[in-house]
């Protein structure tokens, strides 16, 4: 399968992992602050931004797992640190959990479906409260990405997070890890937030005030800051 990754800056390597029908380019003004430090690698997951497998029969969150381990594992990375925003934190502690090995830092910003695994009804009324206080550039700019993950895919994508219980696999999490959050985010309760410090063996976390769901984009300065200070 073709895989895409939008590369930004030099140093050592350094992975985002996008939500739930994003691509690597709305993660531009995050990847050019953390360029100044690391080579940023942003990964297309399967049927996502420019990568291949639009018809890819596994869109489920254990399959976007084992591709983003082969896809870590072909590139040759060894160990990396890799940040993972909204779905693409879930996916990173099911990575951790199940492939220890290919990360040394794990670095989750807003990430959905843990420990709560809500409706595909109510994470839809969540993120129409959250999508009104995005920037309109890249509200804009999405909808191509949105297009070509296709609604079809992200619905299944959304009853997988239903279904899949990230929640009992986070006690095998040891790898060094950072969640990063902001109160004001409407798809992420503040419990839950809790509940993740309470169960990840040796979190670190940061909030972020005044953000949005894509806080990466919202606050890209505080959360490249959080990032940077966490790594070095």
């Amino acid at each position: 399968m073709r895989t895409h990754a939008r590369v930004w800056g030099s140093g050592p390597p350094l992975v985002i992992v996008p939500g739930l029908g994003c691509s690597a380019w709305m993660y531009t003004r995050l990847a050019r602050r953390l360029a100044r430090t690391h080579t940023v690698y942003g990964y297309d997951p399967p049927g996502h931004g420019l990568s291949g497998g639009t018809w890819w029969g596994r869109a489920d969150l254990p399959g976007l797992v084992e591709h983003l381990r082969a896809w870590l594992t072909v590139k040759g990375f060894g160990s990396v640190p890799i940040v993972g925003h909204s779905l693409g934190g879930e996916v990173l502690f099911d990575l951790a959990a199940r492939h220890p090995e290919c990360l040394s830092a794990l670095i989750a910003v807003a990430p959905t479906g843990i420990p709560e695994n809500p409706s595909v009804r109510v994470q839809l009324a969540r993120l129409m409260k959250d999508l009104p206080r995005e920037r309109g550039e890249l509200m804009l700019r999405g909808i191509p990405s949105y297009l070509r993950c296709g609604p079809l895919r992200m619905l299944r994508l959304a009853r997988g997070q239903v279904e899949h219980l990230s929640g009992p696999h986070l006690h095998l999490v040891h790898t060094r890890n950072l969640l990063i959050y902001t109160p004001s985010d409407p798809v992420i309760h503040v419990w839950t937030v809790k509940a993740l410090r309470d169960r990840v063996p040796g979190n670190e976390s940061v909030e972020v005030p005044g953000g949005t769901h894509a806080v990466t984009d919202s606050c890209p300065d505080a959360v490249a800051d959080a990032i940077q200070a966490f790594l070095h």
